[in-house]
């Protein structure tokens, strides 16, 4: 596996990663480094994996993409920029297993945008959201246009990128943009408790249940329930489902193996 210079990656029991963004005099902002080592990790992640918890080093989660980098491009640089955060995030929506966010201070801009491309939103009571771009003369680039009024609705997206307005945990919460709030002292752990939870299930089922979800709410009704009758129909080419039934009409339990 190659080196990683902005990444920590700590293997935790029973299949739980914990990545932590790693450029903290920077407040992790990121820079076309640090993206494209996301980007290696969500596009190769290994078969015993179950579930990845995204957090921040220090008191910020990601304040953004880097503005130093940033400020001199020409429209194609800026173009090709926008290009390796949307494909990089896009490996972070479709990774087959499910990965939350952590939320530990500041998540603006592209810290907003690595956010909503995880499947579950948990906050410290310390984190703060905005999407700044347009005070800045550009738009959200890596995604926040799309996935945020898909997150929280069009109403909700559109003040806050037209507006910069930057809001706290509790009114994250109140708009749907995250599932919980805690304690700062207590996220990590929060976050680590659900990650166990989610590992304990049949992970085919819980990949393909995500499969089920992104792609099916990207198409038609018709279209996504014939996506999610294909997944349905495939669970029971595993042993996992044998074994899970079986386990139910026995009064027992199973430990699932992902075949």
């Amino acid at each position: 596996m190659m080196e990683n210079k902005f990444l920590i990656v700590e293997k935790k029991e029973d299949g739980i990663i914990l990545l932590t963004l790693n450029r903290e005099k920077s407040l992790n902002a990121l820079n076309s480094e640090m993206l494209k080592e996301l980007h290696r990790f969500f596009s190769d992640v290994e078969d015993d994996v179950r579930c990845i918890i995204v957090t921040g080093a220090g008191k910020s989660f990601v304040a953004g993409a880097d503005i130093g980098e940033m400020a001199n491009f020409t429209a194609s640089e800026a173009y090709d920029f926008a290009k390796l955060g949307m494909d990089t995030f896009m490996e972070i929506e479709k990774c087959r297993v499910p990965v939350i966010a952590a939320v530990n201070g500041f998540a603006l801009g592209g810290g907003s945008e690595i956010a909503i491309a995880c499947d579950i939103r948990l906050a410290s009571t310390k984190a703060k959201f905005g999407q700044p771009e347009v005070g800045l003369g550009i738009t959200p680039g890596f995604g926040g246009t799309q996935r945020l009024s898909r997150t929280v609705g069009p109403g909700y997206a559109k003040e806050l990128i037209y507006t910069t307005e930057m809001i706290g945990a509790d009114k994250a919460l109140e708009i749907g943009l995250v599932n919980h709030v805690y304690e700062p002292e207590e996220l990590i752990d929060k976050a680590i408790e659900m990650a166990k939870r989610i590992s304990r299930n049949a992970p085919k089922a819980v990949e393909y249940s995500k499969a089920s979800i992104i792609n099916g709410s990207q198409t038609d009704i018709d279209t996504a329930m014939q996506i999610e009758k294909t997944h349905f129909g495939l669970c029971f080419a595993t042993n996992d489902q044998k074994e899970g039934m079986k386990a139910f009409l026995n009064k027992g339990k199973t430990e699932f193996k992902g075949e």
